[in-house]
């Protein structure tokens, strides 16, 4: 009988996540070799000694009994009003728990929202640089992501006129992630203003990615979206990875406000949507009502001596000593978007240094290019580590760039004992 080659959707030919891609799995191969991989390439505070509030992991404990069977499409009733108690402090109005989804994480969510929206080849205006998720999500349901620049030297704020100049006919959706992940920046409150007039205008569905809400550095001051857009519809995405340290319980919730009575149509199409998931994680739905109402342990980790902070400030300094390196101060979140010099290195491929950075240096780093911009001289860096692992980083990290300034390329003299493997993914 002849063999048969089993092929991928072609739905899948322009998705891309390079965070978990081709260098994740490299180092993944070289750490099963016996290498000893500091991975800065992700977000995930349980791999660098964060703990999930016990409060929350005793809630749910003492709920499993009622977390055995499906729940609700849209989630449980406690976690959805718990929600609707946080937009309502936070000035949202006319928002119930019928308004809210709960999802499988954020990620579940931003795949959700889309799919019930989007007919072939209709736009949705995306920053640039993105969590790519946002993009991969577009494409794959069967969108076009138009991007929106972000410039490194407007320190990574978007200009609202750059934006509305790319609506158009089909542009249905504009994605705001703030505070911002890659670049840490957190939007001043007159630009959220400017890009929900704009919405409003061209009756668009914003889309807020809002996971790191509560992380905010110095004196940045977060502005949720919902608060500014009324005559059309807000979908706020937020969950517990984040800002509660809880990525592994996979839980995030969508919120609609605004002009939800002329949404009916696409919230029903969500619902679902949700629905043929049957519900999402119901034992960790449970401890939302408890993250949101309880003690925001998060605020000691953001200011002076608390462990984020500190972190921030070893990745500033290093970046100050750095003769190569540059940077636009991260205002929140957990990362920091570094660029690095082309007037000295102007063969810089950021690709490259990745690779080179894992293969010579042991150190996992995402390329500036994973986060759709169109330039290749950035890189993704967590400030989850320690202060001192940190710095060690960057020591290895000004070595490599000092080689690449000698003419010394690492990468013409690879490791022959190892090899890079190449899967056969889009990832």
């Amino acid at each position: 009988m002849p063999t048969r080659t089993i092929r991928s959707s072609p739905s899948l030919a322009n998705v891309r996540y390079e965070i978990r891609g081709r260098l994740a799995r490299r180092a993944q191969e070289m750490e099963r070799m016996g290498y000893e991989i500091t991975s800065l390439n992700i977000g995930n505070p349980g791999s660098f000694g964060f703990r999930t509030p016990e409060t929350m992991r005793l809630a749910m404990i003492e709920n499993l009994r009622s977390a055995e069977g499906y729940c609700h499409q849209k989630g449980i009733f406690p976690a959805r009003e718990a929600v609707v108690m946080q937009q309502q402090e936070r000035g949202v109005r006319g928002v119930t728990a019928d308004d809210v989804f709960m999802g499988n994480g954020v990620s579940e969510l931003i795949d959700l929202t889309l799919r019930a929206l989007l007919a072939a080849d209709e736009e949705v205006l995306v920053p640039s640089p993105d969590y790519p998720l946002w993009t991969a999500a577009v494409n794959l349901n069967r969108g076009r992501a138009v991007h929106y620049p972000c410039r490194p030297e407007r320190r990574f704020i978007p200009d609202p006129d750059e934006i509305e100049a790319l609506v158009t006919k089909r542009t249905r959706a504009i994605v705001v992630i703030n505070p911002n992940n890659p670049t840490g920046a957190v939007y001043p409150r007159p630009v959220l203003e400017a890009i929900a007039r704009i919405a409003e205008k061209y009756h668009l569905l914003v889309l807020a990615d809002e996971i790191y809400d509560q992380m905010t550095y110095d004196d940045a001051e977060f502005t949720p979206m919902a608060t500014l857009v009324h005559q059309t519809l807000c979908g706020t995405l937020s969950g517990l990875s984040k800002v509660y340290r809880a990525c592994g319980y996979r839980v995030g919730w969508a919120v609609f406000s605004g002009d939800v009575e002329h949404s009916r149509d696409y919230l029903s199409a969500l619902e679902l949507l949700s629905s043929l998931r049957l519900c999402s994680n119901v034992p960790g739905q449970w401890a939302v009502q408890t993250a949101i109402g309880g003690y925001q342990s998060i605020r000691e980790l953001m200011t002076p001596g608390g462990r984020l902070f500190e972190s921030r400030k070893a990745i500033i300094e290093a970046v100050q000593r750095s003769r190569y390196l540059q940077l636009a101060t991260p205002m929140g979140a957990m990362y920091a978007f570094v660029g690095v010099r082309t007037d000295l290195l102007p063969d810089f491929d950021d690709q490259q240094f990745a690779l080179d950075l894992l293969e010579h240096k042991h150190v996992l780093v995402a390329p500036g290019s994973s986060f759709n911009v169109p330039y290749r001289n950035h890189f993704r860096i967590t400030n989850l580590p320690e202060p001192q692992v940190i710095g060690e980083v960057f020591a290895r990290i000004e070595e490599l760039l000092g080689n690449y300034a000698a003419g010394d390329q690492p990468a013409t003299r690879p490791n022959p004992a190892l090899r890079v493997v190449e899967a056969a993914t889009h990832s």
